[in-house]
């Protein structure tokens, strides 16, 4: 089978093949054997397209054997940053590094103090947690350049006094370009609404302060209505059903810590979401029929395949903290897509009645055999190590799949199985957008419904003509084959914007019912649409026991900037060779050596290390070279090349290779404030707020910062003030000195 015979001749589906999944010129027999890992039945559920792994599997499998630092995991949550700017700047480096691996992030920022709480240095008081959104936001855009994966979410609890400021910040189109942003909401919070209460927003302070702010509730979720109207964002994530929804509600040792970029994976600190989805378009019969017994094969067999593939990515994520909650809790997300073509095979409309007991059905199906599959490898392999049997069994999740009825033996025997072997996995399935993946295989998004009929793609003949056509969505294609016309579907065939968005919450609160993480699911409003309409929307998603929800109005102002062309500066892409600078410094007693990279004279990016003749022979009269981009069977590395007193040439390979690590990680994250344009200044004041427990990790940073100031124009501002006058410090030389009373940093 060639690609084209698996992909239908799609020439958009036969793109992303190529351009995401394969690895490098490997044919489709050798992509199959390279995902499937070499379990010979997942692989032929995959040739079959009734199921798929999620992308970062699709791509990274098998190929760390190549020295690359790659993840198989897509998305993962990290620790929330603390309320001092040690850690905040410490998230901002496992943030580079876990997008350098491939990953997308979550934070949540509810720990951070309020903007006008004191802080003990020269600001006196503090920016606010919000402050802070656009750093995390320029490293998710810098790192996400050259085919990584950078995608960012940012939560706030709903009782932060910086509530509002979160609320509105992205009515600036210029603010946090590069992640999503979502509120965490409380029952608590959706009762004043409904009741018209105030509510108090508290934050407590290390040091013990006390920040208050009493506001109307109603007010508050009004504004929420109207920045999504008006901009689609934040999002509203109901926390309390987040959090009492799943398999460890009862287990006192676990919290979740925030959800994934697309939402539909809470988790705790390092969690990952592993997904892979089931097509369910692939289970309707010749005879218009669902087939359940293939389903609950292809299920297992999935569960099985995910466990596979988790096991051999747990040396793989980037951080200890990520390897260490897998291995503890061994999160799995198994979903589907494909559903609005299952229920268009079966000729039923999606969001009626009939789709509703169909999908019960389906939801059903799915978490009682993953349930099962996943007590059978505790049998076989062990619990996942922070199993909680009691806790487990008694969870209300757990309790609603009892029918009631005493001939329910399915039931009796998984609970059976569960307290006699627990489970191997803490979380089992989820439902993710399946974006890439689903058009690949030519089938609908997720539970989504179909988006539209036809769309209009663009391209060019011959004679660089542009040329508009038709595409019909696959589907649809099936039924003009059959004999219908566009303007004449059945009535079982509608579109997003075709269907009331009462019957899309009770589509994916009937899913909800079954899947202990979450969903990834967009309501999709007319330009006509009203902010009565979103507050409604978030009511009844509320009432109806979703974890969350996403509406996007055609036509809102953030869907014009992403649609035309944007005024946001984009990180100039990096040249193959670049100027450099070499810097020479004190680490304590060591002597270390600065190799700082530069375009129009301006610092891009820098690299550090000890100054050992070993590692580095360089002559010390060289103070000048050129850092080298390169790209190899090896992987990617940068080299150091110069010319020497006597005209030779030299080269120094693998910078990167020499470094510590640990350097080389905040070196990374120090370079990715410099290609983003951030004036040399600010970046100064970033580092110079990084403080570490390491001694030699802060005399290291100070010399960063003193190879930084060189470059800095004379006359600039800098950011401290004298202390013998409190003026501000002026550059000049590389040093910061006091203009008023002749104080200098450099004696």
């Amino acid at each position: 089978m060639t690609v084209e015979q698996w992909l239908n001749n799609d020439e958009l589906a036969i793109t992303i093949w190529k351009n995401k999944y394969r690895f490098e010129e490997e044919s489709l027999d050798e992509w199959f054997k390279r995902v499937s890992g070499g379990n010979k039945i997942i692989e032929e559920y995959i040739r079959t397209k009734k199921f798929i792994f999620g992308g970062r599997i699709l791509a990274n499998r098998g190929l760390s054997n190549r020295n690359r630092k790659i993840t198989y995991s897509n998305c993962y949550v990290i620790a929330p940053p603390e309320d001092n700017l040690e850690s905040i700047f410490e998230c901002g480096a496992k943030l580079a590094r876990t997008f350098s691996y491939g990953g997308g992030c979550g934070i949540d920022i509810s720990n951070l103090r309020p903007s006008g709480a004191k802080v003990n240095n020269a600001a006196k008081t503090t920016s606010g947690a919000v402050s802070f959104m656009d750093f995390y936001s320029y490293i998710t855009g810098l790192i996400g350049q050259s085919g990584r994966r950078g995608a960012l979410m940012i939560s706030i609890s709903c009782d932060h006094p910086d509530l509002e400021e979160f609320i509105e910040l992205k009515s600036d189109l210029d603010k946090v370009t590069k992640a999503n942003i979502s509120v965490r909401v409380s029952d608590k919070f959706m009762e004043a609404v409904i009741q018209g209460k105030t509510l108090i927003l508290k934050f407590v302070t290390d040091a013990g302060e006390v920040i208050t702010k009493e506001v109307e509730a109603y007010p508050i979720f009004r504004k929420l209505a109207q920045m999504n109207w008006d901009y689609a964002e934040p999002g509203i994530l109901f926390w309390d059903m987040i959090t009492n929804w799943n398999l460890l509600s009862n287990n006192k040792e676990f919290s979740y810590a925030g959800v994934n970029p697309c939402a539909e994976e809470p988790l705790p600190t390092g969690g990952s979401c592993l997904l892979g989805s089931i097509n369910l378009a692939e289970f309707v019969t010749s005879q218009g029929q669902l087939d359940i017994i293939s389903l609950r094969e292809t299920i297992k067999a999935a569960v099985i395949a995910l466990n596979e593939a988790l096991d051999e990515g747990l040396p793989l994520h980037p951080l200890k903290e990520q390897r260490e909650s897998v291995r503890d809790w061994r999160q799995i997300g198994l979903g589907v897509m494909g559903l609005a073509d299952m229920f268009i095979k079966l000729k039923v409309k999606y969001g009626s009645e009939t789709s509703l007991r169909i999908l019960d059905t389906i939801g059903h199906e799915l978490i009682m055999t993953a349930l099962e599959t996943s007590s059978e490898l505790a049998e076989e392999y062990g619990a996942f190590p922070r199993f909680d049997r009691d806790g487990v069994l008694k969870t209300k999740f757990f309790k609603s799949l009892d029918s009631g009825d005493m001939n329910d033996f399915r039931f009796q025997d998984l609970h059976e199985r569960i307290h006699k072997y627990g489970l191997r996995n803490s979380q089992l399935l989820t439902c993710a957008p399946t974006g890439s993946i689903a058009t690949m295989l030519g089938v609908s998004t997720g539970c989504e419904p179909i988006f539209a009929t036809s769309y209009t793609r663009k391209t060019e003949s011959l004679v660089n003509e542009e040329k508009y056509y038709k595409v019909y969505t696959p589907i649809i294609k099936e039924l003009i084959d059959e004999g219908f016309q566009e303007d004449s579907l059945p009535a079982y065939v509608v579109t997003s914007e075709q269907i009331p968005y009462t019957e899309r919450i009770s589509v994916q609160a009937t899913l909800q019912n079954y899947i202990d993480a979450s969903i990834s699911s967009t309501i999709n409003l007319p330009e006509s649409a009203t902010v009565d309409d979103v507050e409604t929307i978030y009511r009844l998603a509320w009432e109806k026991g979703l974890k969350g929800v996403t509406v996007y109005r055609s036509g809102c102002k953030r869907g014009a900037v992403l649609s035309k062309n944007p005024t946001i500066k984009e990180c100039l892409k990096r040249p193959e060779s670049v100027e450099a600078k070499l810097i020479r410094f004190k680490n304590g007693s060591e002597n270390w050596i600065a190799f700082v990279g530069l375009i129009d004279g301006r610092p891009y990016e820098i690299f550090t290390g000890i100054n050992n003749i070993e590692d580095f022979p360089i002559p010390a009269s060289v103070t000048e070279g050129e850092i080298i981009k390169v790209k190899d069977s090896l992987g990617k590395r940068y080299d150091f090349q110069y010319t020497d007193r006597y005209g030779y040439t030299n080269r120094l390979g693998g910078l990167s290779r020499i470094f510590n690590q640990e350097y080389w990680n905040y070196a990374k994250l120090i370079s990715a404030l410099l290609r983003g344009g951030i004036e040399l200044d600010k970046v100064v004041k970033i580092i110079d707020g990084m403080h570490f427990e390491s001694d030699t990790l802060n005399t290291w940073k100070n010399g960063v910062k003193r190879a930084i100031k060189t470059f800095i124009v004379d006359g600039v501002t800098s950011h401290e003030v004298c202390p013998d006058c409190g003026e501000h410090l002026i550059y000049e030389g590389g040093c910061t000195i006091c203009k008023n009373c002749g104080f200098s940093r450099c004696g």
